[in-house]
């Protein structure tokens, strides 16, 4: 029962509910109806970014009310123009994050663009720095926000990315390049300088009075290729002058800043502590004192809570086997407490946003069960009214438990990670998957997971192994990266399917791997090291060959990054599926995007060609148009019944 201090009404879903019937791939392929979502400065109204067919998505408003319609203000068809985010500038006006991505003929080029928007879908003006016919090229990226207006004049904060113009003949050219920041009135467009443009400015951050604060600098090499060295610059609250605050490559504690408290003038930072991310409070004031907000001794300290109009920092959280909020904040900690016993079948609840005087709160709850509920409490109130969920064609219908649990690997290490039994199993002799995440650095939560949940329903068990390789858990447990230490990391995802067996949960007959990006290339890599383990191979956007990923990022700025980090020597050979066909035995089915900024789709080409020819079983299937994360509800379904068909063909289901 919830607690009597919390009245609860279900206000409004824009969302159709999907029939019982619906087929299974569908309702879990379906994208979450919620991209992106933001509460109003006066709190009456919500905007939210819904997906609709194939990469569109839509943006709606409503206000919060029991007899509420939401109204949709704009869209967007995915080609190339992606609607990110959208943010109210103001009760009246709303910032909006488009995302691109085009086929130049020499390579994909993302770009950005911000475009404020009445909350009626007119007065629709882009944010960017003006392009002229003089511009000495274009503008990749227009920049972001990074602060908001207290009062309602709908102006923001945000740095602008300026490209220099052609001079000859003329005393108006701009010869500003790099990333400036501006206040901006959303609506006249009138804008005043805060920052002038740098050429190596990555980011900058302002504090919580709307002041610019700090500035991230990115080393480069003559030649403009990024080093992956970085620095900060600050400057004093009345200053205009950049003093150093840290750099990646200097003898001192290097203190990575992600937010700045205008009130006690000073930075929430992140450095290293013991092996592991720890938070801290950096004075401003020029003598750079750091003081220990939060530490962790088994885990990195993980984001920032932060929220409002000035983005206040209210706490920290951490994730062990489960995420969990450590708040500073003495009034937000007992709110937290009381929203947890209201919210008892949820465990991961979240603080989205706030009104201007928080006294509105948007959240976020969810479990490993339940996909996710959308709410605004009313601190006045005391009313929580549940809005919106997160995957309406889901509810009520039975989903897996996620467990917590260890593994021993071989060398006696214990390895976390995530086990999904399917609902109504005993949990014995049953065909399983071993499901590494991507990245490599990167980690799986407790929770819901669309992929997992999807093929538990299908009668498989489902482990998702935190491998060494794996951020979050410090230094030591990251080694040297997944591609570096190849070998320790698919050693673990494959300890992970032997320990499935030795509890006698797996079918050794009926075991498989299955992937998504750098879980794609694990998942190949795995047959590599051990070819008789997995009898099945599901590969999805995979990295195939080192010195192709490698490769594939020359001519960018990134390119000496992506080397120092996927190394050299003997492991570009030995940690390469493509370069290792004659050991593979499993039958291998892939899936990848033509449109894969992360990993380019020739990796999965080039593999499913050399198995081939090789007379070894595989399958590729391309979708046209279609990025790394495969954003499409219908192409998403098709891959989940495809996955199915061919896991049940090569396990003998």
């Amino acid at each position: 029962m919830r607690s009597v201090l919390l009245a609860v009404a279900v206000v409004f879903s824009s969302f159709a509910s999907v029939s019982a019937n619906a087929d299974d791939a569908a309702m879990f392929g379906a994208r979450e109806t919620v991209i992106d979502i933001s509460l109003s400065p006066d709190g009456t109204r919500i905007a939210y970014v819904e997906p609709g067919p194939g990469q569109s998505s839509s943006l709606y408003v409503s206000v919060i009310g029991d007899k509420a319609v939401p109204t949709k203000i704009s869209g967007s068809d995915g080609a190339p123009w992606k609607i990110s985010w959208c943010s109210w500038a103001s009760n009246s006006r709303l910032v909006c994050k488009l995302y691109g991505l085009v086929n130049t003929g020499n390579g994909l080029i993302s770009f950005t663009r911000l475009l404020a928007i009445n909350a009626d879908g007119t007065e629709v003006k882009s944010l960017g720095q003006r392009q002229t016919a003089r511009s000495l090229g274009a503008s990749q990226f227009d920049g972001d926000v990074i602060g908001w207006s207290t009062s309602d004049d709908g102006s923001v904060l945000m740095s602008r990315e300026y490209v220099p113009e052609f001079s000859t003949g003329t005393n108006i050219s701009s010869s500003a390049k790099g990333l400036g920041v501006d206040r901006v009135n959303t609506l006249t467009l009138k804008s005043s300088r805060e920052a002038p443009a740098n050429a190596r400015a990555e980011g900058y951050l302002a504090d919580t009075n709307g002041v610019v604060r700090i500035m991230e600098l990115a080393q480069q090499r003559s030649d403009g290729v990024l080093t992956g060295k970085r620095s900060y610059l600050y400057r004093l609250v009345d200053g205009k002058t950049w003093k150093p605050f840290s750099e990646s490559d200097g003898e001192t504690p290097f203190y990575r800043p992600y937010a700045v408290d205008g009130i006690t003038n000073t930075a929430y930072a992140y450095a290293k502590k013991d092996g592991r991310d720890a938070l801290y409070k950096v004075a401003l004031d020029g003598s750079l004192t750091a003081t220990l907000v939060l530490e962790n001794a088994k885990v990195d300290v993980d984001r920032l809570l932060a929220f409002g109009r000035t983005g206040r920092v209210f706490g920290a959280e951490i994730v062990t086997d489960k995420r969990e909020a450590i708040i500073f904040d003495p009034a937000y900690k007992a709110l937290a407490a009381r929203l947890g016993k209201a919210l008892s079948g949820f465990p991961l609840v979240s603080f989205v946003d706030a009104s201007r005087d928080e006294k509105k709160l948007l959240l976020f709850a969810g479990s490993d069960v339940d996909p996710g509920r959308y709410y605004v409490f009313d601190r006045t109130t005391k009313r929580l009214s549940e809005i919106m969920l997160a995957r309406p064609q889901l509810e009520g219908k039975p989903l897996a438990p996620v467990k917590s649990i260890t593994f021993k690997a071989a060398d006696g290490t214990m390895i976390p990670g995530y086990l999904t039994l399917p609902v109504g199993s005993n949990g014995k002799g049953l065909p399983a998957l071993v499901m590494p995440h991507g990245g490599p650095s990167s980690r799986d939560e407790w929770g819901f997971d669309w992929l997992a949940q999807y093929f538990a329903s299908q009668g498989f068990a489902v482990l998702q192994p935190n491998f060494r390789g794996s951020a979050g858990y410090g230094d030591n447990w990251y080694a040297e990266n997944g591609f570096k230490s190849w070998r320790l990391s698919v050693g673990d995802v494959n300890d992970s399917a032997r320990w499935l067996v030795s509890q006698g949960i797996a079918d050794p007959a009926k075991l498989a791997a299955y992937g998504w990006s750098y879980g794609g290339y694990a998942a190949l890599q795995s047959g590599v090291l051990d070819p008789d383990l997995f009898k099945a191979v599901v590969a999805i956007a995979p990295v195939t060959d080192l010195r192709m990923l490698i490769d594939d990022s020359k001519g960018f700025t990134n390119a000496s990054i992506v080397a120092d980090f996927v190394g050299s020597g003997e492991h570009i050979v030995s940690g390469s599926p493509l370069r290792n066909i004659a050991k593979l035995k499993a039958p291998v089915m892939m899936f990848t995007g033509d449109m894969d900024v992360n990993v380019n789709y020739n990796h999965a080409k080039a593999m499913d060609a050399a198995l081939q020819n090789a007379k070894k079983s595989s399958r590729l299937i391309v979708y046209k148009g279609l990025d790394h994360q495969i954003d499409d509800s219908a192409q998403r379904a098709d891959m989940l019944a495809k996955s199915l068909a061919f896991l049940k063909a090569s396990l003998k289901m």
